[in-house]
């Protein structure tokens, strides 16, 4: 039988790249190194690409650093990939700029309407104070949160919807058949999510079903089937 959206009790997001556009506070945060390199050369297509590349490796090399002090060290990876000088200051600055990256124009709205129909539960490869930042322009209270601070390991890590699954069947009673995982990227969420089990609703934000672009992303070779798929969170919540 198949599910509708409106079955489920508890939606669990990703929250960068689904309803914070990390990838344009990604590229403005760069700038001040691009400028202080008089670097005119460098697109955010190819920024982001990096970005990715040196992301992912080191999410993997320190799964227990705070997020802001990782975002640091990809500055300076950014740095060298592209032969440019870089000081603590401008890396110190890139790892602290998550609170000014910017909300999607819909998150908002479209959390508040689904906010009317189920408990909203955040699972996050950054720190808590780093999701705190961003929370006060999402514009709900989360039923939970749950950050890589908490696990000692980054998405995607199966060790991370491990933890979100017992946290949640403990303190809300929600079990795993009654939860939709719903996020942007297909690497960090919705690989894990399916080796976990869970319903999966994919916020196609980078069009990548027609396109090709994977931006701040590590590339998928093969796509996992998700339950549902929409272009936008308001899109989703419309669909109730």
């Amino acid at each position: 039988m198949t599910k509708e959206i409106s079955d489920y009790k508890a939606l669990t997001f990703d929250c960068y790249g689904t309803m914070i556009d990390w990838e344009s506070g990604i590229w403005d945060a760069l700038q001040p190194l691009i400028l202080a390199n008089n670097r005119s050369d460098i697109t955010r297509e190819t920024a982001l690409r990096v970005f990715a590349s040196i992301e992912t490796a080191q999410e993997l090399e320190t799964p227990q650093m705070i997020y802001s002090q990782l975002l640091s060290l990809v500055h300076k990876g950014i740095a060298r990939e592209y032969e440019m000088q870089t000081n603590d200051n401008l890396d110190s600055a890139f790892g602290l700029s998550i609170s000014q990256w910017p909300a999607f124009p819909d998150s908002a709205d479209a959390l508040r309407l689904l906010k009317k129909h189920f408990k909203l539960v955040i699972l996050s490869n950054v720190h808590r104070d780093g999701f705190a930042a961003s929370n006060k322009k999402l514009g709900v209270h989360f039923d939970a949160v749950y950050t890589a601070e908490d696990v000692g390991s980054y998405k995607p890590s199966i060790a991370n919807f491990d933890y979100m699954l017992a946290r949640l069947k403990e303190e809300l009673g929600i079990e795993k058949q009654q939860i939709l995982h719903t996020a942007q990227s297909l690497h960090h969420d919705h690989i894990p999510a399916t080796k976990a089990g869970l319903s999966k609703a994919w916020i196609d934000r980078q069009n990548l079903s027609e396109s090709d672009n994977w931006g701040a992303t590590a590339v998928v070779q093969n796509r996992p089937k998700v339950d549902f798929q929409f272009k936008t969170l308001m899109e989703m919540a419309q669909s109730l």
